[in-house]
């Protein structure tokens, strides 16, 4: 009977010579959701899970998503519903959510009110809701498939987050003026940028920004954000690592303050953080 040890050399060996950036972390998230997200054992292989196991390497070999393969996705405190058509959260993306956790801690309001545009998934809505246990959060998506997955997600934490069927350019404008923190990961890769073969498992509704450098959609909710949120509130919208200086700019023209780019734990320029005047 083959042990997990040669299950595993010979999965990292085929996720290598796939070109896949980690292939050790793979194959043992897969091995271990192959048995119930236990320890692997030392034992051997019984030959149902090495068919399972097999299957779901040769599914990762040709590029999809392990989120997809397993159907989770784990962000901050949460384990998320990982679906196609709803985009797959990244890690510095909790980042920028601490980033509107830290926002609101430094406010005085009791009950804080947030909303998240381009919520995707949930994650960003959920853990701030899960977090901040006395905020309000309400989450617009535009596509219906990933509106449902952050239902999904939203029920099985209690249903904690209002989420809305909406264009995050013009949702809820009963809110207008009433907003302590508008949150976004929004679309911002620029139509010309190629993106690695399994991120291309993310619908381009929620990759593709608009324009040369991604930042049509950015700019707008910036915008947006304007309108929604009450004076003394916060912007935090995550972009990539060139698009900082824009971003800022943008801010200030706005009319907003204290603009500033947040960095990852690499170094790299991830989050726009900027307030509006009293």
């Amino acid at each position: 009977m083959v042990t997990w040890g040669e299950k595993l050399r010979g999965a990292r060996g085929l996720l290598s010579d796939a070109g896949l950036p980690s292939p050790d972390v793979d194959a043992r998230l897969l091995a271990e959701w192959c048995i119930g997200h236990v320890p692997l054992a030392s034992e051997g292989v019984t030959a149902e899970i090495e068919r399972k196991f097999d299957e779901a390497v040769s599914r990762r070999a040709h590029y999809e998503p392990v989120q997809h393969i397993m159907g989770v996705m784990w962000f901050r405190y949460l384990e998320l519903v990982s679906k196609p058509g709803a985009f797959i959260v990244r890690p510095e993306t909790e980042m920028v959510a601490q980033a509107g956790i830290d926002a609101l801690t430094r406010m005085s309001t009791s009950n804080p009110v947030v909303v998240d545009l381009c919520t995707g998934s949930g994650a960003i809505a959920l853990a701030i809701a899960t977090e901040v246990s006395t905020s309000k959060v309400w989450g617009v998506e535009r596509d219906n498939t990933a509106y449902e997955v952050a239902c999904e997600n939203n029920e099985k934490y209690g249903n904690l987050v209002t989420f809305v069927v909406d264009d995050a350019r013009v949702a809820l404008p009963e809110l207008a003026g009433k907003v302590d923190l508008v949150i976004t990961n929004p679309p911002y890769v620029p139509q010309s940028q190629n993106v690695p073969q399994d991120v291309s498992y993310d619908p381009a509704m929620a990759l593709y920004g608009g324009g040369e450098d991604g930042l049509d959609l950015p700019r707008e909710l910036v915008r947006r954000a304007v309108t929604l949120l009450k004076p003394g509130g916060a912007l935090v919208m995550e972009h990539g690592d060139d698009q900082g200086v824009a971003l800022v700019q943008e801010a200030y023209s706005c009319g907003l303050l204290n603009a500033a780019t947040g960095v990852d734990l690499t170094g790299r320029d991830r989050w726009l953080y900027a307030e509006k005047g009293e």
